[in-house]
Formats: structure tokens, sequence, C-alpha cells
């Protein structure tokens, strides 16, 4: 760091560093996108509203009615309100006071777009909402949409009311919306089929074998309300929302095989019609409340984590019987076939050439060319347009340059825009959708000489990296069991990064998928061959830099067998990028840790280098050379 005596090649910074604050988003203006006036009439306007129906506060989460990562404009209810545009949040708004509630990736962000006067910041983890409403809320009647909730959530809110000797009050339309004047409406892109050369398994195929087992379970249908489970379920595709080819509907699948599927009518063209066939029945979005209700009598699953109240709140008054259930198309949706893997492999190739020709024109771009992070985001956008079967961005590139490297979901424009100056590093996650996979990828590179320590910092997030990549571990072993692999080396300089390790990613679907993940609080689903996850420990200084090296890793079975008999289950790196070497402190590598680097790189090499032009390939082999 500036001012501080050089670290040693052990060293990764203070200890004090240890509590990182990491992801944000874009810092689009310093208080929200309208000024903090505009901010504060639309939150007196609410306040009116609330106090016109006798509630003494409402609940605004940042969710649509499928509770998914990316939503329509339609449904930005809290960034309107607060000025937070970061995909997870969750706003409590009392007659009196006002918080914002964020997880460890936005609690630098929300200072940079929220008033602090108008929404005091806190903790989504560390202080969860449920305390605030308990001490705040004093006797009250606390609003919420029962469509932007899940069931769980509404419960745990509901018994904080409670405590706080009040109740959650479920509103029968949104009162935000109604202070909103110009609200956009809701999305209508085609829902459009998505080819068997892709999917690798029909929608017949399908429906057939997910009946089978609700039959087998005793259940006679389930309500599918996540749009991604839609989509691979009947192997359609759609345009709603940013980035993800998600078609925004509902359905119930029924134990016979046959779906009926809520979307709007607009979306289904003729091809699509004949393409969803006889077991499918189309319905406007209106006549769900009727679908449910003809569930009478019958057993139905509904996950609770992820469905809104108000599909429950239906569900009873008709008088079905419940039974909570993860959505049946979650893991098999996880667990990629044989096609899909094949394509996920030419689409990561496909990616590897665009991601090469970018760090190579970077390499000589920067420094002092006037190279900065919104013309790097662009020439990356721009290669990678170029391959085959390219749909788009799979979230928006963060291109981030010094200082702002350390927000982790850093979203460069105009006003945060920086130039990639000597001696810094450049973080860079980004992403891209093709009709046969889904890419995610981040690297950090030196922009000239890099310090000290940020070579020890990176090699340290290096070996994090290699040792999960390295995993050999028996079939029923969980995320959370292997996230300790990727913190180690951190963990003995007392360091850390606030967030998880690894997510899982879709196939031309979510960037992020479940059920599977890599973090301290992992899910309790256990990696099965066929799953991808991410690959991604990092490390944060605040107002100096950020680091993260990030690939995508396939779950695989290995040949040996594992403890007490059981498959044994490795990784197979699917990212296809050279490590910048200039950062690594070879001599902190184990001879192990040598050896994968070496072989990484060589395959980036033999699998890309042949589908470059001869300079690009030459820099490649520079930068793939041996450590």
């Amino acid at each position: 760091m500036p001012g501080a005596a050089p670290l040693r090649a052990t060293d990764c910074g203070p200890a004090a560093s240890l509590r990182i604050i990491p992801p944000a988003m874009a810092k689009r203006k310093k208080i929200g996108l309208e000024g903090p006036e505009i901010l504060a009439q639309r939150l007196r306007a609410l306040r009116a509203e609330l106090a016109g129906r006798g509630l003494q506060g409402f609940l605004v989460p940042r969710a649509d009615e499928h509770q998914g990562e990316y939503i329509p404009p339609h449904a930005r209810r809290l960034e309107w309100l607060t000025g937070f545009t970061g995909s997870a949040g969750l706003a409590v708004v009392l007659a009196d006071q006002a918080a914002i509630f964020v997880d460890g990736r936005y609690t630098l962000q929300v200072r940079q777009q929220t008033d602090g006067q108008l929404f005091a910041p806190h903790h989504l983890i560390d202080e969860p909402p449920g305390k605030w409403i308990s001490r705040n809320l004093a006797g009250g009647r606390l609003g919420y949409d029962p469509w932007l909730h899940s069931e769980h959530t509404s419960d745990r809110l509901a018994k904080s009311c409670t405590e706080a000797g009040g109740e959650l009050v479920a509103c029968a339309d949104n009162p935000l919306d109604a202070v909103w004047p110009d609200q956009p409406p809701p999305p209508t892109a085609p829902i459009v089929p998505h080819e068997l050369r892709f999917s690798g398994e029909s929608a017949a195929d399908k429906r057939q074998r997910l009946a089978a087992e609700l039959d087998g379970d005793g259940l006679a249908a389930a309500v599918l309300t996540a749009p991604d489970s839609i989509a691979w379920l009947l192997n359609v595709r759609g345009g709603d929302v940013d980035h993800s080819p998600l078609p925004l509907s509902f359905a119930i699948l029924h134990a016979s095989g046959e779906v009926e599927l809520f979307a709007s009518p607009e979306k289904l063209g003729p091809e699509t019609r004949r393409h969803l066939g006889n077991g499918v029945r189309p319905r406007p979005p209106t006549e769900l409340a009727a679908g449910l209700a003809a569930l009478a009598g019958q057993t139905v699953r509904v996950d609770a984590e992820s469905a809104a109240a108000w599909i429950f709140q239906q569900l009873r008054q008709a008088g079905a019987e419940i039974k909570p259930g993860p959505d049946p198309c979650q893991l098999p949706k996880a667990c990629k076939n044989t096609v899909e893997l094949t394509g996920i492999r030419a689409a990561h190739r496909r990616d590897g050439v665009a991601l090469v020709h970018f760090l190579a024109w970077l390499d000589g771009n920067a420094p002092g060319r006037g190279a900065d992070e919104l013309r790097a985001a662009e020439r990356l956008q721009a290669w990678r347009a170029e391959g085959e079967y390219f749909r788009g961005l799979s979230f928006d590139t963060i291109s981030a340059a010094g200082a702002n490297g350390a927000i982790v979901h850093y979203r460069v424009d105009a006003a945060s825009n920086r130039r990639l100056q000597a001696g810094s590093l450049y973080l860079v996650d980004s992403g891209a959708q093709y009709l046969d996979g889904t890419t995610d990828v981040t690297r950090t590179v030196a922009i000239g000489r890099p310090e000290t320590d940020m070579r020890s910092c990176f090699t340290r997030v290096l070996k994090g990296h290699i040792a999960l990549a390295r995993a050999r571990f028996p079939a029923g072993t969980t995320g959370a069991q292997l996230d300790p692999l990727a913190r180690s080396q951190l963990w003995q300089a007392g360091l850390d990064y606030d967030h998880g390790t690894g997510h899982g990613v879709g196939c031309y679907l979510g960037v992020h998928e479940g059920p599977q993940r890599i973090a301290k609080s992992g899910s309790a689903t256990p990696l099965m061959p066929g799953m991808i996850v991410s690959n991604e420990p990092g490390y944060y200084r605040a107002g100096a830099f950020g680091i993260r090296i990030e690939n995508l890793l396939a779950v695989v079975e290995l040949e040996s067998e594992g403890p007490g008999g059981k498959p044994l289950l490795g990784f197979e790196t699917l990212t296809r990028a050279p490590i910048d070497r200039r950062l690594i402190v070879a001599e902190l590598l184990t001879s192990e840790e040598k050896t994968w680097l070496d072989a990484y790189h060589a395959t980036v090499l033999a699998e890309i280098g042949p589908l470059l032009d001869a300079a690009t390939e030459a820099w490649l082999a520079g930068a793939c050379a041996p450590i």
C-alpha cells in the first residue's frame, strides 16, 4: 500500500483487513439515480398512501412475482424508492423512520447510492430486518405484497411483527405502485423454442419423467413459479429480463405429464404453440387463480423457499393439501446431460477466443494508451459478439480498475469510469449467453509493474483457487464442506472475502442457478455429476484494489472409488483463459500447484491457440509459458 513498508512475499496485507467489505454495483450518482430531493418526495408519497390505508409501515423488497435475480423494469420498486440498484435488498418503511438491508456484496454500494438520512443502511445477515422490525414496529400494522415475498420469508417477518405487538398485513395491491406514476408496463417478449440439439432431451420426455416422480410421491401436481424451471422443462426461452433468456410465466405440472402454462397470449406465436404440443395448455396469467382453485382437494407441491406467499394463500383458500418441497425441475436442470455438457465446453472455447483477444489487446493498450473501464468492457463484448451462437452478456461486465476492483459488484458508467493506470490492478468479471451454454469468468490483470503485496495477495487467492479445482471428494459432499479449501491460504494471513466461493450456472439460462453452491453456509444439496459451479475466491482492499480469479467447473465422476465405496467426484475446469503469471509469486506455490497451473495453461494454449491469428497465438504462448 502507498506509504507502507513493502510486504514480504509471504504476507498479504495487515490482519486488520480481516473484515472485508466487497460487492456493490455502480455509483451512477452519489445518491440514487434521481437525487435526494426526488427520493424524499417519493418516500413522503408512499407514507401518505400507507396512512390512508391504515398501515404503519410497508416492506419493499428487490423482487418480482418470481423471486428471481433479474427483474423487469416495472418490478424495480426498491430502486425507484431508494436509488439502490443492487440485485438483493429490502427496505422497511415506517411512519417515522426507514431502513434498507443489503448483504455483504453491497455494503459499499448502498452508501453510495442511497441517502442515509432517508434509509439507514444495515447488513442483511449481521442486522437482519426481522430484529429491526421487532424493535421498531411498536404494535403497528406492517403491510406487504404477498406476490413479492416467499412463504418462508413472510412467515419469518410475521413472527417479528408479533414480537413487536403488531401484525403483518397482506395488501390486495401494492401501495407503492399507487404512487409510481410512470411505472413501466410488464414485458411481453416472445417465447421461442429451444432446439433439441442444444437441450439434449425433449420437453415431452422431461414432462413424463418429472410427472412420474410426482405420482410416485403421491402428488397430483406441482406449481412452478421459477421462469428458468419452466424454460428448462418446456425447452423454451424468452427475453423478459436482462441477461437471462427467461419467459416470465407460471405453470402447473400435473402427475399426468400435462402442463398448464400461464403466459401472456401475445408471447406465444404459432411456432411456439406447435412446439409446446398437445400436452401443454396455454392460459393467460389472469387465469392463474382459477388454475390453483381447480386443485381443490388434491395434494400439491410448492417450493416454500421461492414461490410467492400469494400462491400458498390461493391454494389454502381452495382447500388443496400443500406439501412444501423443492421445485421438481431444480435438480434435474442443474445436472447437465451429455449434450448440454458438450455444448457448454464448446461455448467456453468460443468464449476463450474472445477473452484471449481481449487480454492480448489489454496488454498492448494499457497503460498509457487511453484504455479505461468503459472502453475495455466494450472491446470485450465486441469480441464475444463475433462468436457463433452469441445471444448477449450473461450479466453486466464488471470492468474495475484500481480501487473500483474492491467494489465486488461494481458497474462502470460515465461518472465512475477510470483509466487503467500503471502500477494498478484491473479486475474484469464477465460472461456471455450462447445458445449452447452460459459463461462466467473473472481475471485480475497487472497494469504495468505490480506491487509486492498485490502479487502475494494474488498468489494466496490463486492457491485457494487451485485447491478447489484439484479437490477430490466422495459423493454426498456439499459445497459448504469444500468452501474452506478456497479460503485457507487467506485465513492464514488473517484475511477473508465476504461472498460465496461458487454458484451454480445454467445452460443458456441464469448465470446464477441453484440448488448447488460453494459457500460457508452452502446448500444442503450435495454436488453431483453434471452440475456446473464457479470457483471464484478473492481478496478486496477497500480504496486500493480487488483480486478475484474465477473459472467454471463441471462436477465429474472419477474412476477411483471413494470412502465407504461411494463414487469419488472431482472437477473439470471449463474456462479457457490464461491467468496473469506476472502476479504470481512462484516460490509460494507448491510443486503440485505449479503442475496444475502449467497443465491448465497448456490446455488453454492447445485448445485456443489454433483458433487465433498468428500474432495473438504468439501472445498466448507467452502468457501460457510454464511457471
